[in-house]
């Protein structure tokens, strides 16, 4: 039985500044991910807070909130197989210094907070983010 699955990406504000949106959606669709909507929009405090509420209490989150919102993001609904764990492989650990050259990180991200892409990283947190930046679990055009 086929694990279908529809996850979530945010390509970060520096990667879509740097011009790397085609290349990131480039290389997840040659994985077999079928991009089912995207829509470009910049992250404004309240939906910051949501996004990042497990988050939002920590020292950090200022520098967070300041870069997630420093730019737009493209948000972009992916389906496939096993899509959620295919996309955090093709991602490659948060740490982009840390992340092996072959990955999207590896090799287009700088540190921990400059890493290309968020991504969902289960199914919960998928649907809620789906539904978040599109309205529904069932993003398709």
């Amino acid at each position: 039985m086929r694990n279908l699955e529809t996850t979530l990406i945010l390509v970060k504000p520096d990667a879509v500044e740097e011009g790397l949106t085609g290349e990131v959606l480039h290389r997840l669709e040659k994985s077999g991910l079928k991009i089912l909507n995207c829509r470009m929009l910049r992250l404004d405090g309240p939906l910051l807070k949501e996004h990042y509420a497990h988050l939002a209490q920590m020292p950090f989150f200022p520098e967070i909130e300041k870069f997630m919102s420093s730019g737009p993001v493209v948000a972009v609904a992916l389906a496939g197989e096993s899509a959620i764990t295919k996309v955090r492989d093709l991602l490659g650990p948060t740490d982009s210094a840390k992340a092996p050259k072959g990955t999207i990180r590896g090799d287009l991200g700088k540190d921990k907070m400059h890493n290309v892409l968020h991504a969902s990283d289960s199914l919960e947190t998928a649907q809620a983010e789906l539904r978040r930046f599109f309205g529904s679990t069932d993003p398709r055009v």
